[in-house]
């Protein structure tokens, strides 16, 4: 089908709810994506954090052939191996107790909220409120935009579920000032990440959970975009040996698939008895076998690793543009594989003059070039890049 005819559909058919880039993708192949006109793309967005393993990955499209053989869904009235095998994994992987198998980030952080407020009202019924961060990204649910404390995604749905109160992100004192015995939960991100990759100093999480502590009130971390291995550990709450009560994961531990997690600790997740929480999809023979495939990878491949190492070189490396470029660059920052280049100027025409170039980015919070790529990749690609981005910077 021609690329006019495919947005000539799009256009008349699907609900406007994304602003897309004019290009039609095909296929792809490691860290490259081809559009329908042949056109080769570096791809540094990754599905925006998803596609952990890049394109094409022979033993995750492998695994899910395979098991697309056997059984794609069969509902959770019934056990499957793969969905306790992935449990046992997770489990072991993030030091918690239990899992529960959901389809996506925003579900996995719906299934967290509803976790903390049924925990919190066996200590006391007024137990309810809880805290999020401004600039804070945790979902599209009614009670996930609710807690995304930014303005933009709430206008219009009004009005929003109550008990929800934003403080500073990386402020501990504007914390201590809100938290009181009514506190259910703090929820964060560990690394914000459509706020502008926002990392917090270090120490900050662990006074947080000080607090969560003192308040009887559970620590909610969200790890949906810089979890599974993006930071350069499994989840960037280990970077400070922090525990938390709940941690909600998703996007890369299905390399594409559709899958997300919730992982509570077993005092949290007695809350929960049969009935009270579910999901027709959560945790199908197909997405699991999908994410048990991307954790042995991840593993064999040592891809957290790689992305602590590719990450400092990445990070090096833009730096060494800042001082070519002072008038469009103003910080780097980031960890792993998950970096940030906040600029002077908003970022939309350089993500598009990038891609007009082959590279796929992108911008978020208006002015903050977001680097997400497949946590395989190589040297060379940050070279490849880094020549890109000279070429779209000189001209912007």
């Amino acid at each position: 089908m021609e690329k006019s005819r495919v947005i000539e559909l799009d256009q008349t058919c699907y609900m406007p709810l994304f602003t897309r880039y004019p290009i039609v993708l095909s296929h792809g192949e490691g860290p490259y994506v081809y559009d329908t006109a042949g056109k080769k793309y570096l791809d540094f967005l990754a599905g925006i954090a998803v596609n952990a393993l890049g394109h094409g990955h022979p033993r995750l499209v492998e695994a899910i052939a395979d098991q697309a053989k056997k059984m794609i869904h069969c509902s959770n009235l019934y056990y499957t191996e793969g969905q306790a095998q992935l449990a046992q994994k997770l489990v072991q992987l993030s030091g918690l107790d239990k899992v529960f198998l959901a389809n996506s980030g925003a579900e996995a952080n719906e299934g967290a909220i509803k976790l903390a407020r049924k925990y919190a009202k066996r200590i006391s019924q007024d137990k309810v409120q809880i805290i999020t961060a401004e600039h804070s990204f945790h979902g599209r649910t009614l009670a996930t935009v609710t807690a995304t404390a930014q303005p933009k995604y709430q206008h219009g749905y009004e009005p929003l579920p109550g008990g929800f109160r934003y403080v500073p992100y990386n402020d501990i004192d504007a914390l201590a000032t809100v938290m009181s015995e009514k506190t259910a939960a703090v929820m964060l991100e560990a690394i914000q990440g459509e706020g502008g990759v926002n990392i917090p100093d270090q120490g900050y999480l662990s006074q947080v959970r000080a607090l969560c502590d003192k308040y009887q009130a559970l620590l909610i971390l969200d790890e949906v975009q810089c979890g599974m291995g993006r930071t350069g550990k499994m989840f960037a709450y280990q970077h400070e040996g922090v525990k938390p009560d709940i941690v909600t994961m998703a996007k890369g531990l299905g390399g594409g698939m559709p899958i997300g997690a919730v992982l509570g600790t077993n005092q949290v997740v007695q809350a929960f008895s049969p009935g009270d929480h579910g999901s027709t999809f959560g945790g199908n023979p197909l997405a699991c076998a999908a994410a048990i495939a991307v954790l042995a990878v991840m593993e064999e491949e040592k891809l957290p690793e790689n992305a602590q190492k590719i990450g400092q070189y990445m990070m090096a490396a833009l730096e060494g543009l800042k001082p070519k470029y002072p008038q469009l660059i103003q910080t780097v920052r980031g960890q792993g594989l998950m970096i940030g280049v906040k600029l002077h100027k908003p970022g939309k025409d350089i993500v598009n003059a990038a891609l007009d170039a082959g590279a796929l980015i992108n911008c978020t919070n208006g002015d903050v070039l977001r680097f997400v790529p497949p946590l395989n990749i190589r040297v060379q690609h940050v070279d490849e890049l880094i020549a890109i981005l000279e070429k779209v910077l000189t001209k912007a």
